[in-house]
């Protein structure tokens, strides 16, 4: 028994020094060994003083009370009870009165050990610089010195607590306190103890109570959060009035200890429970119910103007700039005129939907992915920036055949995926097809070729599987690169082949890191394989978040990391936020409730964790190498106080934004999800008012997506646009904010605001641009008649000439999908533009862009082209030069549908195609009905030329209807 004891310890101890070895080795070929072993030692550290003055109290107090034990012969039952007892435990006592306190100090040092962070932030805290408005203490008083004090407090508590119960059973076990007839006999040296520590304890109680008036400054019980006027008036001085009143009983039980006298305490006891029952319940609850409730706006008013102004600077909304933008609703010729750059790079490809459409015309093979939703970027082309919707073409390891799934293949030949695939965002093909600049297999066009970046993929958001790869020159090559390569050694089936060259993961060139490797992925083959050799490197660990996650521990990651070609690379580029939950008088935010939209719904990922918090910083840029898995962070937010903390934590770790490129510098952007925080914000903090912000009259919402069927807010988007008032085109991130909706009620959905926050950092290194990061608020009047995003989609849906026309791309059982609906504060007031696909039935469809649908105020157009579309609203002359989707698979035709509102009627071409592919429709099942296979084909074929003839006759009317517009270059 003793032998499979120690087996089962050294098994135990080899497997956790096998990963604590191994992430030793991950960290140190990142370069990140100073964040693994500062974090281990503070944990150690934590720990072994938590458990020593847990197990160190818990001993003394059993020690002294055993010490303390009376000698007598037991005089009654109870006392041979407890006697037997004793001599039971005698053999084992040492063991028992060691191991006890051991127990507790493990319980004790796990627990404070996973604080690690508030202790360091404590150590090496950096003021604000700014102080709260109730105590006049520095904010880092609240968000570094308070929760650590708070943490001491309740270790010291328990500490007492445990203690004291243990030193009382020891008592109890060896006679010092026993029943009698006449009670309960204690004796001298247990009354001593126990009120030494009843005494440590109410000190402790005290000093809490003392801080618990700091802490109503993080209170989010009240109206908002932050010291109400119940709690300036009333908590604050009665938990005053309690900490005093702990330490006079706590004296008493000192007094009395010595003196044998326990009355005083007694009563003090008493008199502090009722105090607290009083003082700490009943009183501010009168307070609140007789005299705030009554009179809540104007006692509330100081304090609610409190909340306000530390919950935007908390979150960043301080310098917001609000322009009034009294938007028209009348669409004239030339309105966009002004506004040509912004037209010209409206994005018509929606990243959200052309996945698929990626898939199948950049896929190549069913071991690549593209993810579910694109990313948005913009790009220098013919000196011209470009937005464009972009993607990595990943190593999907499910797409493997199953007859090949072997380890040997998910491990060794599978490792990587294969390059960028871009398209412009404000343009498609003639068939409505993305318009790619940089795709194919190899890797060609605009952006870089096979010769001048490197194309593959080892690190990504899909790679979750470990990769070993590496091996020495001369030595035949395993790993799949490509398919039908010329560049590279080929297998039979003629694909490329390749070997990983670079330094992205640990060596497992000598036995000893095979058996840990092993031990970690509970993996024999790993052990055994000859496919590992003595340049092989083991890749784990493959996601950005995660990658970046490890070495900055202290981060909240966002959830959409992008990928963008830089410096002959691709690189994955990471927001990284500070956060705290402890700042003074700041409303608290559900992370994972405020960034969930209609994208992160239907996903399940991108959300950020169900964590609350009242401060947050993008404080941290990252980028992760695509190939190699290299790791570079850069302080971005160079005055947030709890970054510049962790800096002198980690004081290697963590690089100056001046050092990054000027290329990665050119592709970072305002970060997705602290976008959402603060949109979920701006819903009531735009008011600055206390009184018209406690009335909430003026509250807003987040429209919900009118795209979708579910229930879930519309994302923002990033788009380029010159938001008024400004002279330059910016890449922005962008929000609607309508009316609050009330549940089961027909809230108005009309636009009373539009945020932007510019993204452009600039392209020069080591410089950023002074307006990156603002935010700015169009705030439209009260009175306004704008329709917001589901009052715009209702119109487009209702319209009977715009659903006569989508019937059309609907024949032939085609599905009609929405495109994301983008608001543009553009020509004076307000224009919406969807793009409108269509996708054929059949496993391998996917969706083009068919039609742009556009509004302004109450008048829609809907065409095959921007322009034409935009031409329609503004009579013929929109005066912008808008990107060109040409959509038409007629090449005789304008492009342009008939005039919205106007019916097929009026096109007697139109509706006679119409009339004839509803027969043929209604031929061809009836062929189905009966077997006719034949007649089947031939109603097929009148089908489409129906088809083709109601394309060409939309086109033609609408070519008749409206001139065609003379382009307006950009001012």
């Amino acid at each position: 028994m003793p032998t499979i004891i120690v087996v089962a310890v050294l098994v135990i101890a080899l497997v956790i020094f096998s990963g604590i070895y191994t992430d030793f080795l991950w960290f140190n070929q990142l370069g990140y060994s100073e964040v693994f072993l500062r974090e281990k030692l503070a944990k150690l550290l934590i720990f072994a003083s938590a458990f020593a003055v847990m197990a160190a109290s818990v001993y003394f107090s059993i020690r002294v009370a055993y010490r303390a034990r009376p000698v007598y012969a037991p005089d009654n039952q109870h006392d041979d009870n407890l006697n037997r007892y004793q001599v039971q435990l005698e053999p084992v006592r040492r063991l028992v009165m060691l191991g006890i306190p051991v127990v507790f100090g493990l319980f004790a040092g796990t627990a404070a050990m996973a604080q690690w962070e508030k202790v360091l932030l404590f150590i090496y805290r950096v003021p604000f610089g700014q102080a709260d408005p109730q105590f006049g203490l520095d904010i880092s008083f609240y968000t570094n010195t308070l929760p650590f004090l708070g943490f001491v407090m309740g270790l010291l508590i328990s500490v007492t607590v445990i203690a004291f119960i243990v030193g009382l059973m020891t008592h109890y076990l060896y006679g010092a306190i026993r029943l009698t007839e006449r009670g309960i006999f204690t004796s001298r040296q247990a009354q001593i103890h126990l009120a030494v520590l009843a005494a440590v304890f109410l000190i402790l109680l005290g000093v809490n109570f003392w801080l618990d008036r700091y802490a109503t400054l993080q209170n989010n019980g009240g109206y908002r959060a932050g010291a109400m006027f119940t709690d300036v008036n009333a908590v604050i001085p009665t938990k005053a009035i309690l900490a005093v009143a702990a330490i006079i009983v706590a004296i008493l039980f000192i007094v009395a200890a010595f003196i044998g006298k326990w009355k005083l305490p007694l009563i003090g006891t008493g008199m502090l429970v009722i105090t607290a029952i009083v003082a700490g319940g009943i009183y501010p609850w009168a307070i609140q119910q007789l005299q705030v409730v009554p009179s809540q706006q104007s006692l509330e008013s100081q304090f609610i103007g409190r909340n306000i102004d530390m919950t935007r600077d908390a979150y960043g909304l301080s310098g917001m700039e609000v322009t009034p933008y009294n938007a028209t609703t009348t669409a004239t010729p030339g309105a966009l005129r002004a506004d040509a750059d912004t037209t010209a790079n409206i994005r018509l490809l929606d990243p959200n939907l052309v996945s698929s459409t990626f898939a199948q015309l950049e896929q190549f093979r069913p071991y690549y992915e593209f993810p579910k939703t694109l990313n948005v970027d913009r790009y220098t082309v013919d000196g011209k920036v470009q937005d464009t919707v972009i993607a990595v073409r990943e190593l999907n390891p499910q797409g493997i055949n199953p007859d090949q799934q072997s380890w040997y293949n998910q491990h060794l030949v599978y490792t990587h995926g294969y390059g960028v695939v871009a398209a412009k965002a404000n343009t498609v093909t003639s068939d409505g097809k993305p318009d790619f600049i940089q795709s194919g297999v190899p890797s060609t066009g605009l952006l870089g070729t096979d010769t001048s970046y490197q194309p593959r993929i080892y690190f990504g958001q899909s790679t979750s599987e470990y990769s070993i790869v590496g091996a020495p020159e001369g030595t035949p090559n395993v790993e799949l690169d490509r398919p039908q390569g010329t560049t590279a050694s080929t297998d039979a089936s003629g694909e490329s082949l390749t070997t990983f060259t670079g330094n992205g993961g640990p060596s497992l060139g000598n036995w000893f890191n095979r058996i840990m490797y092993a031990m970690k992925f509970q993996s024999s083959d790993l052990l055994l394989t000859n496919g590992v050799n003595e340049k092989s490197q083991i890749l784990y660990d493959r996601t950005p978040e995660e990658r970046v996650a490890k070495v900055a521990p202290y981060l909240t990651i966002d959830g959409n990391p992008y990928p963008a070609i830089v410096d002959g690379k691709v690189k994955w580029i990471v927001d990284g936020y500070t956060t705290s939950s402890y700042y003074p008088y700041s409303q608290q935010q559900q992370l994972q409730e405020a960034t969930t939209d209609s994208l992160t719904a239907a996903s399940g990922a991108g959300a950020l964790p169900a964590a609350s918090v009242n401060y947050i910083r993008n404080s941290v840029k990252a980028t992760v190498d695509a190939y190699d898995g290299s790791v570079d962070l850069y302080a971005w937010d160079t005055q947030d106080p709890i970054l510049k903390a962790w800096e002198k934590i980690f004081p290697t770790s963590i690089k100056p934004f001046t050092d990054m490129s000027a290329d990665v510098m050119s592709h970072v952007r305002y970060p997705e999800d602290l976008f959402k925080v603060q949109r979920e914000l701006m819903g009531q903090y735009h008011v600055t008012d206390p009184g018209k912000f406690y009335n909430n009259t003026l509250a807003w919402s987040v429209p919900d997506d009118p795209t979708t069927k579910a229930v879930d807010k519309q994302p923002p988007y990033y788009q380029s646009l010159k938001m008024p008032g400004k002279d330059k085109t910016a890449f922005s991130l962008t929000t609607d904010f309508i009316p609050q909706q009330v549940k089961n009620t027909d809230s108005r959905n009309i636009l009373y605001g539009f945020m932007a926050a510019n993204g452009d950092a600039g392209n020069v290194k080591g410089v950023k641009s002074p307006n990156y990061g603002k935010l700015q608020l169009l705030e439209l009047p009260d009175a306004t008649q704008v329709p917001g995003p589901g009052q715009v989609q209702n119109t487009f849906q209702s319209d009977p000439s715009v659903s006569e026309q989508l019937n059309v791309l609907k024949l032939g059982q085609s599905d009609v999908i929405n495109g994301n609906l983008l608001t543009l504060p553009m020509g004076g007031g307000v224009l919406y533009v969807q793009p409108v696909y269509v996708k054929s039935t059949g496993s391998t469809s996917y969706p083009t862009l068919q039609r742009v649908l556009v509004a302004f105020g109450n008048k829609i157009g809907y065409a095959a082209t921007l322009n034409d579309a935009l031409d329609q609203l503004f009579g013929g002359d929109s005066g912008a030069q808008a990107g060109d989707a040409g959509v038409q698979k007629d090449p005789g035709a304008s492009g342009s549908s008939t005039e919205p509102g106007a019916p097929a009627s009026t096109n007697p071409a139109l509706a006679k195609a119409l009339n004839d592919a509803n027969q043929a429709l209604k031929d061809g099942q009836s062929a189905l009905a009966k077997g006719d296979f034949a007649a089947y084909g031939v109603a097929q074929k009148a089908l489409q030329d129906a088809i083709t003839a109601a394309i060409a006759a939309e086109g033609a009317a609408a070519a008749a209807a409206t001139p065609s517009p003379t382009p307006t270059p950009a001012p």
